[in-house]
């Protein structure tokens, strides 16, 4: 056990503090940098306080809030070259992506090409990213058709609905922004991987299945996205399929599946997808026009408005009727929509090593969406198919997002009437191509593996997506996820710890076989911080080890232990219960005549345990860095106790004076 050298421990002074007590700071101190560490963990001002004078700090501070004015000095000809590709790859990409998603958010065509002029160039400036493609997304266009749906109807009252879709894009602009204002970014993270994967599949499944309404070319569809609902409104008129709907979808589908996969397997032939929904337009649009299908059951976009994006400030609705479901659907979509967004973002981030800035991500999306909303667009984010065909266009900066708006620009002054013959069924072909992207197979399969818990998480928001609605799957998946944060906070582990032989090691016995019990000494670890939440539970905890420990000394004849060392290494903070436990813990062992032991414990701890008296009452004596000069101490004091000497009474020993 190598405790012989180190019984030297002993051989100080009683109440000799082996543990430094930290020095005590202003409250006011405290309550500031414990502040700093939650909001400002990144020290967004570090670049603006090492600047000296004051023109140059406001130029850190510009260049703070707008990243572009870090790289537009130093932008080249040659980098010009490389955005202007990737520009008009996603182009091409984000004009029939647009058209699609504004139908599944059941609003006009035309607010989809809108929603990929004006966010782009506010992103452009403010935004931290090179390579996200700022556009509309299927799930966040569900979202907003669902939503909306169930108090406002599209068809019979579309101007209404418009305006309470604009509200609710300026609502999600306005809680983004203040989320990235405030530093409150940590509220994203309650979406854990697992529940994004879990969304993102119910929610892909959901949008094919609002698409057989174009595939086969139905008038009437159910408004409800749960998967009964949708099957029992396609099967209950298959009189009304029209067969040539079915086979231009179908068609349309397989060339846009087929073009994906050649694609991924010739990476270099990236463009092939990228290019191939508005191909699809196009060839649709052409079929139609020549053969008059629109006369024949297909039915086709018909009359998209020429012209630049109007003003509609004056649309936002906050009148008390639906100012309520406006800012529902608005903070909802926009807590989706962030994280979708910035997960996109870092992601492309790592491929190239740099870094982005979440909270200033926030403030880009959150002002580029209020912005939007004033200019008749409705949500937008950063799409990972858009940000994929970017990034393997060879993007160097956020440049490429002005150059799809430019392109996007010239479409709605001079192209929209060529979109007029465009047939609704390619459109469903288009949307349900970029959703079977969307759901992650291997992911699910990968979580499964790794860890169960967190799979359920994703079961349960896709089956709640599926079988319920988009809102029931999200309010599933967070629940679950937060119930696991309070398990683990309220049912925190504690293991035994086990000597490694001839060392001063001391590690779980459930994981290392080789570790053996002390003689005489039970030690504890403790994983995580002690609050109310736990403090009952650990008692208990700790009470039934003490417990088990006794039994099994009496089973196999051994010396019953008289000392009971817990590891605080891992206890990062305490709280006025968790003392309360800790002084209660040491006045059951001392009736039981066992000797409580702190090993590790940190500068926070001390400071608790000292203000509430609890370190006195333990004793300084008691207190150790480590768990190996803890054990050490209690094998030497057991091996030199006299006869008749009382443990767990808090007094410095014999041999300690």
């Amino acid at each position: 056990m190598g405790s012989g050298s180190a019984a030297n421990g002993g051989g100080g002074g009683a109440g000799a503090a082996r543990v430094p007590m930290p020095a005590a700071k202003p409250f006011l101190e405290t309550l500031g940098g414990n502040m700093k560490e939650t909001f400002l963990p990144d020290d967004p001002f570090r670049v603006v306080r090492r600047e000296r004078g004051c023109g140059r700090r406001a130029a850190a501070a510009l260049r703070y809030v707008f990243p572009f004015m870090e790289w537009a000095p130093s932008y080249t000809l040659g980098t010009l070259k490389s955005d202007l590709i990737a520009g008009i790859t996603i182009a091409s990409l984000a004009i029939p992506q647009g058209i699609s998603y504004a139908k599944l958010a059941n609003l006009p065509p035309v607010l989809g090409l809108y929603s990929s002029f004006v966010p782009p160039l506010v992103y452009a400036m403010m935004g931290s990213s090179r390579d996200l493609a700022v556009g509309t997304v299927a799930v966040a266009s569900l979202l907003i058709g669902s939503m909306l749906s169930e108090e406002v109807s599209a068809a019979e009252d579309p101007a209404l609905y418009l305006h309470v879709a604009l509200t609710a894009t300026f609502f999600a602009g306005v809680f983004q922004a203040l989320l990235g204002v405030l530093r409150l970014g940590f509220i994203v993270d309650f979406l854990s991987h697992a529940t994004i994967v879990g969304f993102m599949g119910g929610a892909a499944t959901v949008v094919c299945l609002q698409q057989l309404k174009g595939m086969f070319g139905l008038d009437h569809f159910t408004t409800a996205t749960d998967l009964v609902s949708v099957m029992r409104s396609v099967f209950s008129q298959t009189h009304l399929w029209r067969w040539e709907s079915v086979v231009m979808g179908c068609g349309f589908l397989f060339f846009l599946l087929i073009t994906r996969f050649f694609s991924k397997r010739r990476t270099r032939f990236f463009w092939v997808s990228a290019a191939a929904p508005l191909a699809s337009v196009i060839i649709g649009s052409l079929l139609v026009y020549v053969t008059h299908a629109e006369n024949h059951g297909i039915q086709v976009i018909g009359y998209l408005k020429k012209g630049l994006n109007p003003p509609s400030a004056t649309s936002l609705n906050f009148s008390s009727p639906y100012m309520m479901l406006a800012l529902k659907t608005g903070i909802i979509t926009g807590v989706i929509a962030l994280a979708e967004g910035i997960a996109v973002g870092r992601s492309f981030a790592m491929f190239k090593n740099y870094h982005i800035d979440g909270n200033k991500e926030m403030i880009a999306f959150g002002t580029m969406n209020i912005v939007g909303s004033l200019t008749s667009c409705y949500l937008t984010t950063g799409p990972f198919s858009r940000s994929a065909v970017n990034y393997n266009a060879g993007c160097k900066t956020a440049m490429s997002n002005v150059i799809m708006s430019v392109a996007v620009m010239i479409t709605l002054l001079f192209l929209t009437p060529l979109f007029h013959y465009t047939p609704l069924v390619v459109l469903s072909a288009i949307i349900m191509s970029a959703m079977l992207g969307l759901i992650d197979y291997p992911a699910a399969v990968h979580l499964w593996q790794v860890d169960k818990v967190d799979f359920c998480v994703c079961l349960g928001a896709y089956l709640g997506v599926v079988f319920g609605s988009v809102e029931i799957g999200l309010v599933v998946a967070v629940g679950i996820s937060i119930l696991r944060v309070l398990l683990f906070v309220a049912r925190p582990r504690t293991t035994v710890l086990g000597n490694i032989p001839n060392t001063m090691i001391y590690r779980r016995m459930d994981q290392y076989t080789a570790a053996q019990r002390v003689p005489g000494v039970l030690v504890l670890r403790v994983d995580s911080p002690i609050y109310f939440t736990n403090a009952s539970y650990l008692r208990e905890r700790i009470a039934r080890w003490i417990d088990d420990e006794e039994d099994q000394c009496k089973e196999k004849g051994e010396m019953q232990f008289q000392y009971v060392v817990l590891d605080m290494g891992a206890v990062g903070s305490i709280d006025t219960s968790g003392t309360s436990m800790l002084d209660e813990l040491r006045k059951t062992l001392d009736r039981r005549g066992l000797q409580i032991v702190l090993a590790n414990p940190g500068s926070e701890i001390m400071k608790k345990l000292d203000s509430s008296k609890v370190l006195e009452a333990i004793g300084h004596e008691w207190i150790f860095p480590t768990v190996g000069e803890a054990v050490a101490e209690c094998d030497f004091v057991m091996h030199s106790q006299k006869p008749g000497m009382v443990m767990g009474s808090g007094a410095p020993h014999e041999n300690l004076v």
